[in-house]
């Protein structure tokens, strides 16, 4: 690749040499020789690598990563070879370098992009403890603290790491990785999960004899027990299932999991094909609610925001309510054109007297006036009825919950809008394009056939 700069008088270990090159990840290429290279073969001591743009990672693992090692002889072809290896482990989007040599020998400064990092989840191997695989992993990536990369020589590491666990257990199953959204959040999590394993979920109990007594979780126990065992599945029936049953009642701050296989007899022998899983459950102190307070909003008063919420001081916080509310408040500003409010309520727990209190900031951005409506796969009778169905009038504020809910007719009853028309389509692409120079949003369906 052709250096940006170079000052060479014909000795790699005397001269003030400077060479800016970049890679990419999904190109990654070799430096070409230029002009006024160095003589080929000439090495000098590495004495110093440097990172510009680290933010995750710690200093010595970068230096790790390079594959390069202070006091070494190092020639271009290593100071390139450490780049590559940057790239490899995945956990740089893009490298470029200068370097310097002088009498003393070579300073390296690279200059690196970072991959966003994901949360480490493993899926479906009850024959390990979290523990157990994160330490094996952190023998073979020292540098790893619950997160990787999407992809990249550092995943591949900690792949063969958990598969030699596993098969150190006699299990032959295929290990597979892969980013997926967050069971429990918002984001992705890296996923490890086993293909071939045929087990299923035999039960699940609880620590809190509460959850035992309930006949409305025993109900609900049947939707997962029998299943196929999968943390994702298990935490995610937590999460919609159990995890509301407290915070109806005032538990905010209830703690559940993480789910434990719980065996007895030798634990070398192979898994039962339904296994049991128990949920630890701190539940916490019920709190009261003490009050709200907001910020930012201009467009609807404290007081209105406040009766969203639907909480009286001094009563116990119903924390699915305050869900609730946190989601009315913005399908209000949804309903006024402000598609790009942000809702951010920070609580604060007075462990004392068993209070919560919230402060919420409010950034409400522009109020988007509709522009067009952009129609996609229909016939031209189609386009004419779908535009007479459209209630919002150009230039007029948009209301996102109207947008919804004619989304809702096209998937569920489309002869609402069309009629008698005989139309075919499998789904419908929905897209609001914004424009915040103009302060308007364009409509944009795609009819898929």
């Amino acid at each position: 690749m052709r250096p940006l700069r170079s000052i060479h008088n014909g000795a790699f270990t005397c001269a003030l040499l400077s060479i800016v090159m970049s890679f990419s990840v999904a190109a990654p290429s070799s430096a070409q020789t230029p002009a006024a290279a160095p003589a080929a073969g000439a090495t000098a001591p590495l004495r110093h690598v440097n990172a510009e743009g680290l933010k995750s990672l710690p200093a010595a693992a970068f230096v790790v990563l390079t594959g390069l090692t202070i006091g070494a002889p190092v020639g271009r072809a290593d100071l390139q070879a450490g780049a590559d290896h940057l790239l490899e482990t995945g956990f740089f989007t893009n490298v470029s370098y200068n370097f310097e040599t002088a009498a003393e020998g070579v300073s390296i400064t690279y200059k690196v992009q970072e991959a966003p990092l994901l949360p480490v989840y493993f899926d479906n191997l009850p024959w390990l403890a979290d523990a157990e695989i994160a330490a094996a992993i952190t023998r073979k990536v020292p540098y790893y603290d619950g997160r990787l990369p999407a992809a990249g020589g550092s995943v591949d590491q900690a792949s063969e790491a958990i598969s030699a666990l596993i098969r150190a257990r006699g299990v032959q199953a295929s290990l597979e990785h892969q980013p997926i959204p967050n069971p429990l959040g918002d984001g992705d999590v890296l996923e490890f999960h086993v293909e071939g394993a045929s087990m299923q979920i035999a039960s699940i109990t609880f620590s809190d004899p509460a959850l035992a007594a309930s006949k409305l979780i025993q109900q609900h126990l049947a939707e997962i027990e029998g299943k196929e065992y999968s943390r994702s599945a298990i935490d995610l029936f937590l999460a919609e299932q159990i995890r509301p049953f407290y915070l109806q009642q005032g538990y905010l701050r209830v703690h559940l999991g993480p789910p434990e296989i719980r065996l007895t007899g030798n634990p070398n022998q192979k898994l039962p094909e339904r296994i049991p899983v128990f949920v630890p459950v701190a539940p916490g102190p019920i709190y009261q609610w003490k009050g709200v307070q907001f910020h930012g909003n201009a467009a609807f008063p404290e007081m209105a925001l406040t009766s969203l919420l639907g909480e009286t001081i001094g009563s116990v916080a119903n924390g699915s309510e305050l869900e609730g509310g946190w989601d009315r408040i913005r399908e209000q500003y949804g309903q006024k054109g402000y598609l790009d409010a942000m809702i951010n309520p920070t609580p604060t727990y007075d462990d004392a007297a068993h209070t919560v209190s919230y402060d919420v900031a409010i950034a409400e951005g522009p109020a988007y006036r509709f522009g067009k409506l952009v129609l996609s796969g229909l016939s031209l009778e189609g386009e004419k009825r779908l535009k007479q169905a459209w209630s919002i009038p150009p230039n007029a504020l948009f209301d996102k919950s109207l947008f919804e809910e004619l989304l809702a007719k096209l998937e569920t009853h489309p002869s609402k809008i069309f009629g008698d028309l005989p139309l075919h389509y499998d789904s419908v692409g929905h897209w609001l394009q914004t424009d915040p120079q103009q302060g308007t949003v364009d409509v944009l369906l795609d009819f898929k056939h």
